[in-house]
């Protein structure tokens, strides 16, 4: 394939450390020539984690929302992503465990499966505490709701209370945080299925289906068992904070799925099979619909 993404060799003598938060293998690297840090991943056995990230990655880039870079990388002969590091410069990150929890003593900030408490209020007055009664908290919600419609587009259901946070400025600089661009992407576009199953709910066009039973990281209610799927999550959003969330919809008035479609016809033969493809293809055709549909 001509136009395929292109692939890193990670070089074993490249390797500084190994990562200890989250559930993958993974490790942090530095190119000999390099000024930023990269972390490898190592997909779980039977998952498309690697691409999920590659793919979600460029379409954020599509959609202008800020975003980790990530690239495909193999180490030792091995598939995996490759993302850089964002806190290059003395930027620190807060994750979003450490916001909520610092805001309020109650907030487990340890729990990371079932924390009900994360839910969307929280986050997005948590950003009234952060930047006050000014334009620096709106424009820090619609962020918030940018990587949230982004979320319900591609299907990632991991938005958990360490998958975002806010970047604070070098030491010495006065000035607020920012809101750190979107990152860990792995849970999005059907990548835990089985080719069998993709093929069976393309055949049934059941890719809806499956879109709407998710369940996301984050909650609507502390009251409710379960987060509800990334798309309903931002049907209701929709309704209760439409000053965030509409501007964050309209980055899809001009989504090309045409253009996504070529995006996963770049991924390498050999990263992606078939019926992963398509059911990609399938997913954020559905979830696009019902999001263009929020916008009118």
């Amino acid at each position: 394939m001509d136009n395929a993404y292109p692939v890193i060799r990670v070089n074993p003598e490249w390797v500084l450390e190994p990562e200890e938060m989250g559930s993958k293998e993974k490790f942090w690297y530095r190119l000999p020539t390099g000024q930023s840090d990269w972390l490898f991943k190592f997909p779980q056995p039977q998952t498309g984690q690697h691409w999920a990230e590659k793919l979600v990655e460029q379409m954020a880039a599509m959609l202008r929302i800020p975003h980790a870079r990530v690239e495909f990388a193999k180490f030792q002969g091995a598939q995996g992503s490759a993302t850089e590091s964002f806190t290059t410069g003395g930027w620190t990150l807060l994750h979003g465990n450490q916001i909520l929890g610092a805001s309020d003593e109650a907030y487990d900030r340890d729990r990371w499966f079932g924390q009900s408490g994360h839910t969307l209020i929280r986050i997005l007055r948590t950003m009234d505490m952060v930047y006050g009664p000014a334009e620096g908290a709106q424009r820090a919600k619609v962020r918030i709701a940018e990587f949230l419609v982004l979320d319900a587009l591609v299907g990632n259901t991991d938005r958990h209370h360490e998958n975002w946070g806010l970047l604070l400025w070098p030491t010495g600089a006065l000035r607020r945080p920012i809101v750190a661009p979107t990152f860990d992407h792995a849970s999005s576009l059907g990548r835990e299925l089985r080719d069998e199953r993709r093929n069976t709910y393309l055949e049934k066009g059941r890719v809806g289906w499956y879109a709407e039973r998710g369940r996301g990281a984050v909650y609507w209610s502390e009251l409710e068992p379960h987060g509800p799927s990334p798309l309903e999550l931002v049907r209701r959003a929709t309704q209760s904070y439409p000053e965030s969330f509409v501007p964050a919809l309209r980055r899809l008035e001009h989504v090309d799925l045409d253009t996504f479609n070529r995006l996963v016809d770049r991924v390498p033969e050999g990263w992606m099979t078939p019926p992963a493809r398509e059911f990609a293809k399938a997913l954020v055709s559905y979830n696009c619909r019902q999001l263009k549909e929020l916008a009118r």
